[in-house]
């Protein structure tokens, strides 16, 4: 690594931060050694996730099972809907029944193993060994320890209500972390329909490793983020309740992992025909405004320049930066769906290796603006007296979920 890149890298870690520093309640008191502890836990867990052989075979393993649980997917929905869309059928039915019959139906299926999982107590003792991890570096709750390190595997939404008899409680700050750790990850529910949506762009590299350690790493640096935006050393006792049950059988988990993943699926689906049609509807009158100037508008074109500066702190040359802030724009603005079939749809040589990997890292996360408002109409249902704090501390979590998953990317890029 040259100079030049060691000094690109240390602006960006710099320049990331000080970006938080202005959404601060209070910038005098904030406890710049959780700033540390976060860029050092990321830094080392990245280390481990990425480089460790023991690690890497076992991301392998995870892998081999997602092609498994992909297959299994298609047997599934081939039986309910036919047969996958023949090649005589146009491009625009072909596209359109390969997300919607190939891709939406990963999201249940995942849901419902998730589901599984997290009842038989696998997913629980990962999230316990985070969840302490968390407490012991930046001086926590236990409930908001559980309920961030939660989204590495469930949703958004689906994390608090493992702390729901604590969430009345909560601090604002902590609710600021469980609301930035929930837009800083990608529920494991949602990561098989991703995978699908990119491994031909990403052959060479294994997606669910990337996705497990983009999440995994985005914990860390939300809370890290949280603590920046709302300096203070409230802590939620949890020593006189017990976290809240999520399943009953296994039974239990197959039938409401399944409704989950139901849910989550028709909300994803219908939430493209919007905002896609809303896109052309934006991109038509930009073009019609920029035809008068002889310049040719879109709303991808001002989003990419808005976010450069933001994608050249992650370490992406400024000469890739514009089409990388395009990506982290559509992410941002829209949805994770938008943005990575964009990523998939880059032609070679647009972005570098490097810099598609960073930009995967950046865009792994639900923030966005419909993701505020289903956090706290969520939320706020298992706590209806804190919904004024929630809207308080929204916009703060938007952007500290998006810094987030920006710094996941600077980190990950230095293993490049």
């Amino acid at each position: 690594m040259s100079t030049l890149n060691i000094l690109h890298i240390l602006i960006g870690f710099i320049g990331l931060i000080l970006i938080a520093i202005p959404f601060s309640n209070n910038y005098k008191i904030i406890n710049y050694r959780y700033i540390f502890y976060g860029i050092l836990s990321q830094v080392v867990l990245a280390a481990i996730l990425l480089k460790v052989p023991l690690v890497i075979s076992f991301f392998e393993v995870l892998g081999k099972g997602v092609t498994i649980l992909q297959n299994a997917t298609v047997e599934g929905a081939s039986f309910v809907f036919g047969y996958p869309p023949s090649e005589d059928v146009s491009a625009y039915r072909s596209l359109l029944e390969t997300f919607a019959f190939g891709v939406l139906p990963y999201i249940i299926v995942m849901s419902c193993v998730s589901a599984i999982l997290w009842y038989w107590g696998v997913l629980p003792f990962i999230v316990n060994l985070i969840s302490k991890g968390c407490q012991r570096l930046f001086n926590i709750g236990g409930p908001v320890g559980l309920g961030a390190a939660a989204n590495v595997f469930v949703g958004q939404v689906e994390a608090p209500l493992l702390i729901k008899p604590y969430v009345s409680k909560l601090s604002n700050k902590e609710l600021l972390i469980l609301m930035t750790a929930g837009m800083a990850t990608v529920a494991g529910s949602v990561m098989v329909a991703l995978i699908s949506i990119l491994e031909i762009q990403f052959s060479s590299v294994n997606l669910i490793q990337h996705f497990l350690t983009a999440s995994i790493l985005s914990v860390p640096a939300a809370i890290m983020y949280a603590n920046i935006m709302i300096p203070s050393n409230e802590i939620t006792d949890s020593s006189d309740e017990t976290p809240s049950k999520v399943y009953s059988s296994t039974m239990d988990a197959i039938t409401t992992g399944t409704s989950q993943g139901s849910n989550i699926a028709v909300s994803v689906g219908t939430i493209l025909i919007a905002v896609i049609a809303l896109v052309y509807i934006v991109n038509a009158f930009l073009g019609f405004v920029g035809g008068y100037f002889g310049i040719n508008l879109s709303i991808e074109l001002i989003l990419g320049y808005l976010f450069a500066p933001i994608t050249w702190l992650m370490g992406i040359p400024w000469n890739e930066a514009v089409i990388a802030g395009e990506l982290l724009g559509l992410k941002t603005t829209l949805n994770e769906f938008v943005a990575y079939p964009a990523l998939a749809a880059l032609e070679d040589g647009v972005l570098s290796d490097r810099s598609k990997l960073i930009t995967f890292y950046s865009l792994c996360g639900f923030a966005n603006f419909s993701s505020v408002g289903i956090l706290i109409s969520g939320i706020g249902a298992m706590a209806p007296e804190r919904k004024e704090d929630l809207i308080n501390v929204s916009f703060k979590a938007l952007v500290a979920a998006t810094l987030a998953s920006c710094m996941t990317g600077l980190v990950v890029g230095c293993f490049l």
